[in-house]
């Protein structure tokens, strides 16, 4: 491809959404850990990874996507490498191990996995296109969701478990799962739920509990947390109190504020209004890549987008849930917008591959 026909095609309205987020982020997790001396080094964190996340989107969109399908299983069974050793050896914070320490640098390869699974099932789905869509295709994508998954739920690590099957089911989906097996799978999910909650760490199960039976007089935990996010919330009104004002932030009520609830911070200090703008924004990132992959010249590449907004879309859906107390607290972070390097660097890694996608699309389409 030409160089002048590749940057034609180039999504910019995507990059140019997806360079505005991580800005916005960076300001508000200044905001949010302002005065905290022991994290404010995790400002300049968030810069460099930002850049760097942005020098992976160029390589990796100048680099065909399609490369990434002989890969596939390289990358899953080194990503199952790291997840192997991290499980046997990893360091454990809030009581799991999730990270490879490298200095001062928290390296989460389950993050890397999240795209390791969507491109491998990428690769299985677009090999498998004339297969008949019986139990066996699926049970075939499942297992290949498995082979990581089971790693990462043993760390223990639930939420990023729970994105990897809701990726799964997603993309199994859209490929022509059939009704009958879809009341089959929830029927069964269900019922693996209610019987594995007795075998969920205490931190997940108290989660859990205080959202069905919050303690009024929590002091402490989940039920804080959410109901500071909700003080904080309410208190931003329309417009908000202002950048660095809001005094729930600012007063160090909210924990883990540029982290689960940067939201809770962006609507304190921007109110109703910069909170629908900053959902808006993650939307628009999300619509660009489900036109990457309608646009998207084969099925591997169409997989491979749609897989990037599927992830997205739900760790963006639950983290403003739990924000507004709709559903447990969870621990999966506001794409582009919270505190972590690993996640980010993730995010780029994916918008990378639908930037390669879109560029070798079919003719150009607004």
């Amino acid at each position: 491809m030409l160089r002048g026909e590749f940057w034609r095609h180039f999504d910019f309205w995507l990059l140019g959404a997806v360079i505005l987020a991580s800005a916005f982020g960076v300001a508000m997790i200044r905001s949010a850990i302002a005065g905290n001396e022991s994290i404010l080094p995790q400002i300049n964190r968030q810069m460099l990874y930002a850049s760097l996340g942005l020098l992976v989107i160029i390589i990796v969109t100048i680099l065909d996507y399609r490369y990434w399908s002989s890969l596939s299983q390289l990358l899953y069974f080194g990503t199952m490498l790291f997840l192997v050793i991290l499980f046997l050896s990893g360091i454990a914070r809030f009581g799991a191990a999730r990270w490879f320490e490298v200095g001062t640098i928290l390296i989460q390869p389950a993050e890397v996995a999240k795209l390791a699974i969507i491109i491998a099932l990428a690769d299985y789905f677009a090999r498998s296109q004339d297969a008949p869509r019986d139990w066996f295709w699926i049970a075939k994508s499942l297992l290949i969701a498995s082979g990581l998954m089971i790693w990462i739920l043993l760390q223990p690590n639930l939420s990023t478990t729970i994105v990897i099957m809701v990726i799964w089911a997603a993309m199994v989906w859209v490929n022509g799962l059939q009704i009958k097996h879809l009341v089959a799978i929830i029927v069964t999910g269900l019922g693996a739920v209610i019987i594995g909650f007795p075998f969920l760490q205490g931190y997940q199960q108290e989660r859990v509990l205080t959202f069905f039976f919050p303690d009024p007089d929590a002091r402490h935990g989940a039920t804080y947390n959410v109901l500071q996010a909700l003080i904080a919330i309410g208190s931003g009104g329309w417009f908000g109190e202002g950048y660095g004002q809001g005094s729930q932030t600012q007063l160090r009520f909210m924990k883990v504020r540029h982290t689960d609830f940067i939201l809770s911070v962006i609507s304190e200090e921007f109110g109703l209004i910069g909170a629908l703008l900053t959902i808006a924004l993650l939307v628009f990132i999300i619509y660009r890549c489900l036109r990457a992959a309608r646009l998207a010249r084969d099925t591997f590449g169409s997989m491979l987008a749609y897989g990037v907004a599927i992830m997205i879309f739900f760790q963006a859906s639950v983290n403003i849930a739990v924000n507004l107390n709709l559903i447990p607290v969870t621990g999966l972070p506001l794409p582009f917008i919270s505190y972590g390097g690993s996640g980010l660097l993730s995010l780029m890694l994916g918008i990378g591959l639908v930037e390669s996608v879109v560029v070798r699309h079919k003719p150009l389409e607004f």
